[in-house]
């Protein structure tokens, strides 16, 4: 079955599905020496679970990660990485009932899966679940590892907007945010702690953040379903990755993107509002870096410990959101993802029998999100990290890229990797 995997250097395979024993991953060209454990990957995960809140699926998973293969005493071998989850709570029964036998749900995969392959997976909508992503999540998270280690970069998404409610409204000034200032010092400064603060949305704004829970909870209590928009910020990504023409980044986050469930629309930079915004305005000057601050991050990584060789140009604006001629400049990489409201909901709904025969009521069974927008957070920072990563390895090559990683010491009294200090490094 093709489309089971994703990258052509940092390659990741994800397998499972949704009502099946386990989830989980292969990862091809890791790099050696990378310390990894699954205590770096469960936090994204536990941040992806379900059960966690009124207006989140009641499905209850601990969504536990075990590494199977390619790491040893704690460090990536340069071999292929296998992670796996297991399924504590699954219920195939709740989609093996004669209705939901003889209805594809709408708006569902069932009836073009059934197409396609001449069966229809009574697990959930099998593969195209979004119990799926729990492998990507994973996967995400080793490839962020690797990414911060190495060159300090940070990946942060939150919710921008939930139905009609959004955290960046339009003003008379700035019909769009690309062109507020405060838009782009929000986005250099914004992290996931801050983030998580704002639970059960992940929307950064109390006020904003209280509405949205109000809208979701309308939903819900009508057995109805909304969407919206996740915004995610990459940063310190170095100058350069990308190929200038099938595989711009763009391009590939873009393919990462909507490759997510219940995706329908990307954005990145100035997005539509490129369009209609002079050449004069959306034009990015060059400037230098000479005298710039080195980001924390990047200042105790491994390559910058290492002398690899920062940008001595940047952008004094930023519509093109990182990425000119589908390569990396060196700016923040920022792009907003629009989400479709759930499909399954809990009202009757008028449908048509697989033969086409006639027409009846299908009542929807299962647990369901009135709302993926919240859940979706850490799977769009998954997926932005899989795709810089892949761009990494196509860039610089696994081997090349073990080399730029830190010299650890001995993990302190909580487990927690430690980087040795600089003079150590080189």
């Amino acid at each position: 079955m093709d489309g089971n995997t994703f990258g052509k250097g940092f390659t990741v395979t994800t397998w499972g599905e949704s009502h099946g024993k386990s989830v989980g991953c292969t990862i091809g060209n890791v790099p050696a020496q990378l310390r990894i454990t699954e205590a770096d990957v469960q936090p994204q995960l536990t941040r992806r679970r379900p059960g966690q809140s009124a207006i989140t699926t009641p499905r209850d998973e601990k969504d536990r990660v075990e590494i199977q293969s390619g790491v040893q005493n704690g460090l990536s071998l340069g071999l292929p990485m296998m992670m796996v989850v297991k399924n504590e709570d699954q219920r195939p029964k709740d989609y093996g009932n004669k209705t939901m036998d003889m209805y594809p749900r709408p708006s569902h995969a069932d009836f073009t899966t059934q197409a396609k392959y001449g069966i229809k997976s009574e697990s959930g909508g099998g593969r195209s679940s979004a119990r799926e992503t729990i492998a990507r999540v994973a996967a995400g998270a080793v490839a962020e590892k690797y990414m911060m280690d190495a060159f300090g970069i940070e990946i942060v998404a939150f919710t921008s907007s939930i139905g009609g409610i959004d955290l960046f409204p339009p003003t008379p000034e700035h019909p769009t945010p690309v062109t507020d200032p405060k838009f782009h010092e929000f986005l250099d400064n914004i992290s996931r702690e801050t983030v998580d603060k704002f639970l059960p949305v992940r929307c950064p704004d109390q006020a904003i953040s209280d509405k949205m829970v109000q809208l979701i909870t309308e939903f819900k209590d009508r057995n109805d379903s909304i969407g919206g928009t996740v915004t995610c910020v990459v940063r310190n990504v170095p100058v350069g990755l990308g190929e200038p023409a099938f595989d711009k980044l763009e391009a590939m986050l873009a393919h990462a993107m909507l490759s997510i469930p219940a995706t329908k629309s990307f954005e990145i930079g100035s997005g539509l509002t490129a369009c209609t915004t002079p050449g004069s305005i959306h034009n990015d000057p060059f400037v230098s870096t000479k005298g710039r601050e080195v980001p924390p991050s990047v200042a105790k990584s491994g390559a910058y410990l290492k002398g690899f060789t920062r940008p001595k140009l940047t952008t004094k604006t930023n519509f093109s959101g990182g990425i000119q001629g589908g390569i990396t400049n060196g700016a923040p990489i920022y792009f907003k993802v629009g989400f479709k409201p759930p499909a399954t909901i809990g009202q009757d709904q008028l449908t048509a029998t697989y033969d086409g025969e006639s027409e009846g009521v299908l009542a929807a069974k299962g647990r369901h999100d009135p709302c993926v927008v919240p859940r979706a957070i850490p799977i769009v920072e998954a997926m932005a990290a899989i795709t810089v990563m892949d761009a990494l390895v196509r860039h610089f090559g696994p081997k090349t890229l073990s080399q730029y990683l830190p010299y650890y010491r001995e993990p302190n009294e909580k487990g927690e990797a430690q980087v040795a200090a600089p003079d150590d490094q080189l």
